[in-house]
C-alpha cells in the first residue's frame, strides 16, 4: 500500500478502530455465553472485562510490532530518526486506530458510570497524541514509536491477571505465576524507557533538526511521566497486588480461591 497518502492512513486507521470496537463485542458476546463469573458482573465490570480482553489483543501486536523494530536489522533500527518501512507503516497507523477506540471508550465509560482514572487517562492522552503526530508527519522514522508501543508488553498479562483475580483464582499457581512474569514485564518496561532516553541522546541533533518543536515536547514530556510516574506506581501497585489479591478497581475488595469475599460473605449463613 501507498502509505504516503493520507487517504490510504485515514481508512486503515478506520478500519482498526472498527476491528478493536468488533473485539470488544466479540468478547462481550463470548464472555457471556461461557463464563458464570462474567454474567454475574455489574454493568461496569463488563465494560472493563471487554476492555482488557482487547487490550490484549493490541497488546500482542505491539509486542511482536516492538521487538521485530529492536531486534531486527532494518532501516527501522539503523535510521532511529528518519528509519521507515511499509510494516512499521501500518503498526503505526493501526495503533492510531487502537489508540482513537481506547480513548473513546475510556472516557464514555468514565461520563456513563461517573469515574475517572487520572493515570490512565494521561497514558491514552498521550499515547494517542504521539502517535497521531507520527502518522500526520509523515517524514518521521518509526523506531521510537515502536518503542512506546513495545510498553504494552505488560499488557496481556494484566488482562490474564484481572479475569483470574476476578474469577477467584487469585490463590492459584497460575495466577502467581502470571503476576510474577507481569512485574517483570514492567520492570523491563522502566528499562526500556531508560534505553529510549539513552537513544534520544545519542541522536539529539538528528531529533531538534527533524522532529517539529511541539511533538518534541509532547514527546519528552510523555517520556517523563511514563519513567517517573506511570511505570514506578503501576510496578508497585502490581508488586503488592501479588502479596495482597484486590481489586482496586471496584470497591477494594479482596478475593479469595471460592471468589469474592463479599459473595462468601452474601451466602454464609448468620449465626444464631
Amino acid at each position: 500500500m501507498d502509505y504516503s497518502s493520507m487517504d490510504i492512513r485515514l481508512k486503515i486507521i478506520c478500519l482498526s478502530f472498527i476491528f478493536y470496537t468488533f473485539i470488544s463485542i466479540l468478547s462481550h458476546i463470548l464472555s457471556k455465553l461461557l463464563f458464570r463469573t462474567y454474567r454475574s458482573f455489574s454493568a461496569k465490570e463488563k465494560v472493563f472485562w471487554d476492555l482488557a480482553a482487547t487490550r490484549a489483543v493490541f497488546g500482542i501486536q505491539s509486542i511482536v510490532a516492538g521487538l521485530r523494530a529492536l531486534m531486527e536489522d532494518s532501516p527501522v533500527f539503523s535510521d532511529k530518526i528518519l528509519g521507515r518501512e511499509d510494516w512499521s507503516w501500518f503498526n503505526v497507523v493501526s495503533s492510531t486506530g487502537f489508540f482513537l477506540f481506547e480513548n473513546v471508550a475510556l472516557h464514555g465509560s468514565n461520563v456513563l458510570f461517573r469515574s475517572f482514572d487520572l493515570p490512565l487517562a494521561v497514558h491514552h492522552l498521550f499515547a494517542l497524541s504521539e502517535i497521531v503526530w507520527v502518522v500526520v508527519w509523515g517524514r518521521l522514522g518509526h523506531f521510537l514509536a515502536l518503542l512506546a508501543l513495545l510498553m504494552e508488553m505488560s499488557t496481556p498479562f494484566t488482562c490474564i491477571s484481572w479475569m483470574l483475580l476476578k474469577a477467584g483464582w487469585s490463590r492459584t499457581l497460575f495466577w502467581k505465576a502470571n503476576q510474577w512474569i507481569m512485574i517483570h514485564m514492567f520492570h523491563c518496561r522502566m528499562v526500556l524507557s531508560y534505553y529510549m532516553w539513552w537513544v534520544c541522546w545519542n541522536h539529539w541533533e538528528e531529533m531538534n533538526t527533524h522532529i517539529p518543536l511541539v511533538q518534541r515536547f509532547l514527546f519528552f514530556l510523555g517520556l517523563f511521566l511514563l519513567t517517573f510516574f506511570l511505570n514506578p506506581i503501576w510496578t508497585h501497585k502490581k508488586t503488592l497486588q501479588l502479596l495482597n489479591p484486590v481489586d482496586w478497581n471496584f470497591d477494594n475488595m479482596p478475593t479469595s480461591e471460592n471468589g469474592p469475599i463479599q459473595d462468601q460473605a452474601r451466602h454464609k449463613p448468620h449465626s444464631s
